[in-house]
């Protein structure tokens, strides 16, 4: 029994979960840009089915959250520390969380990106995006580091990626405060209500970036520790 014990703590690598998990994430974080595509055009319909598949993707990975919380090893024989997977797990699932915030919103109030602001805006959806794509590919990179024992070109490879998505979500930072400027110009000619929450939703929209950094950051300690 003890023998079983042992090898099944040996089998179950936490690993492919938590890749997949940052996938389904990512995929989710996406549905935006055609959510986004459907509200300019005032296309509610196709704007509530998209966050339908969104939120389902949320829940997706939330179940998976939930799953891998129940099963991962508590022994002395993880590759990596329990708590920093844990911590890992939780970075990523706020992405989708937030992708899921925003799209409730947005369709809540019907709202709409004004037309002087929708291309720069687009821009900065993306760019956000591409942070937790960055993210994905850090964390996807798991099982090598694994296989090399942390050490050697891997490291150096993943502590590359990181260092990129430092600097993507630092272009967020850039494009959030042009659009808010340039927000500020037009509000007058706006509903002030509108407003208020178009500012929240580029604030969203910028977490998506920050929480992806935070899974980088998650990573770089993990990777400190070894």
């Amino acid at each position: 029994m003890a023998r079983n014990t042992i090898l099944g703590v040996f089998a179950k690598s936490p690993i492919k979960p938590l890749e997949k998990h940052i996938q389904i994430v990512v995929k989710c974080s996406k549905q935006l840009i055609p959510f986004f595509d459907a509200c300019v055009e005032e296309n509610w319909s196709e704007a509530t089915k998209i966050r339908r598949k969104l939120s389902k993707l949320e829940q997706d990975a939330d179940a998976l959250k939930r799953q891998l919380r129940l099963e991962l090893p508590g022994g002395l024989f993880m590759p990596v520390d329990r708590a920093d997977l844990l911590e890992l797990l939780t970075q990523q699932d706020k992405i989708a969380n937030k992708a899921k915030d925003i799209a409730g919103r947005v369709l809540g109030r019907k709202l709409q990106v004004p037309s002087a602001l929708q291309e720069e805006f687009s821009t900065y959806l993306k760019r956000c995006i591409d942070a937790t794509e960055k993210a994905a590919e850090a964390i996807n990179e798991l099982d090598d580091l694994l296989e090399t024992g942390f050490k050697g070109r891997e490291v150096e490879l993943v502590a590359k990626m990181i260092a990129q998505l430092d600097a993507i979500e630092d272009d967020t930072d850039v494009l959030q405060i042009s659009l808010r400027k340039n927000l500020l110009a037009i509000e007058k000619d706006l509903n002030p209500v509108d407003v208020m929450f178009l500012y929240q939703i580029i604030d969203w929209v910028g977490d998506l970036a920050d929480l992806a950094e935070r899974v980088g950051a998650r990573l770089e300690i993990l990777l400190a520790r070894k």
